[in-house]
């Protein structure tokens, strides 16, 4: 019998429904990031910040905190630890020196290889039993899924900062 990994409360029938679905995995793929960059003394936010700085070098800690939705004094925290163990630096921006912008140091270059390595083991365990034309149909979906919810960020978006203004032009 296989176990129940679902959140459903202990006795309940797992719920099949989509989201929840989505929700399962996701939250068990967090935890098994989490428990994989445990390994390193690590956490997954850190992990996460390590990939974008690698991606984009030079970001500002306000611009880190929104790729990574979080709040700029987490960034800042985050980058305390990983400034001391070597992996990150912080350098004034050239233009304004109030902005930190952040840069990996080579120390970073093996824990990005370790990275990349538990992300293409991780991937190969969740699609082990998964066929070609599976992996393809559910990056598909979630491709849609996805461009479908950034549209509706930006309509919401936009619908906020319609209102905004004609909140100031009745004031």
């Amino acid at each position: 019998m296989e176990p129940d990994l679902s959140c459903a409360p202990p006795g309940a029938e797992p719920e099949p429904e989509l989201l929840y679905l989505l929700h399962d995995v996701a939250r068990l793929l967090r935890r098994e990031i989490d428990r994989r960059a445990r390994m390193h003394d690590m956490n997954r936010a850190q992990w996460v910040m390590l990939i974008r700085l690698a991606r984009n070098p030079g970001l500002s800690q306000k611009d880190l905190a929104e790729i990574i939705e979080v709040e700029p004094m987490t960034v800042a925290r985050l980058t305390d630890r990983l400034e001391a163990r070597g992996l990150v630096e912080r350098r004034a921006d050239p233009r304004d020196r109030r902005i930190w912008r952040l840069h990996l140091t080579d120390e970073a270059d093996p824990i990005l290889q370790d990275i990349e390595t538990h992300r293409g083991a991780v991937a190969d365990f969740i699609a082990a039993d998964l066929t070609p034309s599976m992996i393809d149909a559910t990056t598909e979906g979630l491709i849609r899924m996805k461009t479908s919810l950034l549209k509706a960020d930006r309509a919401a978006d936009a619908y906020m900062i319609s209102a905004a203004k004609a909140e100031q032009e009745i004031a």
